[in-house]
């Protein structure tokens, strides 16, 4: 039903292969971001007091073409339940429809991907299993180089500095064993509510579309499609990635001062670049929810800060003792209602 390869082939397309570099300071950078993701490792466990294994999630340096790649593999796991759902149900489509529609398809999610993977610095994939390993940590080289030079910032403080961050998703995950298969269910719940028939689901979608357009709504494409149910599980993923989004940006911004002299220069100009370029840069940013997980960090922060100076850390990695202890949305912009409910 999608054409995989040509998702990734439109996609890489779109992207371009990044700012131009030699051989010699691409190896450099590749070598450097993998040293930066091991150097990060102890820092985030002291920092956090989370204590996860090393080395059981490879760190994997990609160009555009690479996190394209992963992002297709792991995207076609995710929805296998909803193309087999649509088979049971219609049965398989024509030889025609198939070839015709699995190319539209693809290359829909090929424009999508195309554009995040510009953007892109790093990624913690907690759903890869191959060959043992639990996740993957994909660091995007021409997107850190590029946004270094935007930035106009120190190279190698930077590149620590996103190490730091993705190193932390990696420990998250890692260090708290239940945390993939809570998100793995949440997301399960929200493809096995998908609608089947395209009549209901395009009933009224031109009209939620327009009203994100114009910004008369809150919200992005995702919860346009969505029904009631699917936007509770919406809502109980956006607590969670608040949280782990957040508490990631505390972690570089915490570590940060002791190994990477210019961390103030590096937030303040890294903040102001998630604000958006331009006028379309920020429509398609809206529609693909990227305003909402601008948000993510922002707010998650915050939640993480409030709650580490009424209980510490150690009060606060209760957050970590069970899906139960995970805050919700509405939580997450109101710590005292968390603190209550975990701490009493």
């Amino acid at each position: 039903m999608i054409d995989w390869d040509l998702a990734v082939n439109v996609g890489a397309k779109m992207a371009g292969d990044g700012p131009s570099v030699s051989w010699e300071e691409a190896a450099d950078v590749v070598g450097e971001l993998r040293g930066g993701a091991e150097r990060s490792s102890p820092l985030v466990r002291e920092y956090t007091g989370l204590v996860a294994q090393e080395r059981t999630a490879p760190v994997l340096v990609v160009d555009r073409r690479g996190w394209l790649q992963a992002n297709v593999d792991g995207f076609g796991q995710v929805i296998s339940p909803l193309i087999d759902k649509l088979q049971e149900k219609k049965g398989p489509p024509s030889a025609m429809a198939q070839a015709v529609g699995s190319r539209v398809t693809g290359a829909e999610l090929g424009f999508m991907l195309g554009f995040l993977s510009s953007k892109v610095l790093g990624q913690f994939d907690p759903f890869y299993d191959a060959d043992g390993a639990t996740g993957r940590l994909l660091l995007v080289a021409p997107n850190i180089v590029q946004v270094e030079r935007e930035l106009d910032v120190d190279a190698h403080d930077f590149r620590l500095w996103v190490c730091l961050h993705e190193e932390t998703h990696r420990v998250q995950f890692t260090a708290v064993p239940w945390m993939r298969d809570h998100l793995w269910s949440q997301m399960r719940l929200i493809v096995g509510e998908i609608e089947s028939d395209p009549a209901k689901v395009l009933g009224d979608a031109l009209k939620k579309v327009g009203d994100v357009l114009s910004g008369r709504a809150e919200g992005s494409l995702i919860e346009v499609f969505s029904s009631p149910a699917q936007r509770e599980v919406i809502d109980r993923i956006t607590g969670v990635m608040s949280l782990l989004e957040g508490h990631a940006d505390v972690v570089m911004d915490g570590v940060g001062p002791e190994v990477i002299p210019s961390v103030e220069r590096i937030r303040a100009r890294f903040n102001d670049r998630r604000k958006g370029a331009g006028a379309l840069d920020r429509l398609v940013r809206r529609l693909l929810g990227l305003e909402q997980k601008m948000a993510q960090y922002r707010d998650g922060a915050v939640f993480v800060r409030e709650v580490v100076d009424k209980v510490g850390m150690s009060g606060f990695n209760a957050v970590w003792q069970g899906p139960e202890n995970l805050p919700s949305k509405t939580e997450i912009h109101e710590p005292a209602a968390w603190l209550a409910r975990v701490h009493g």
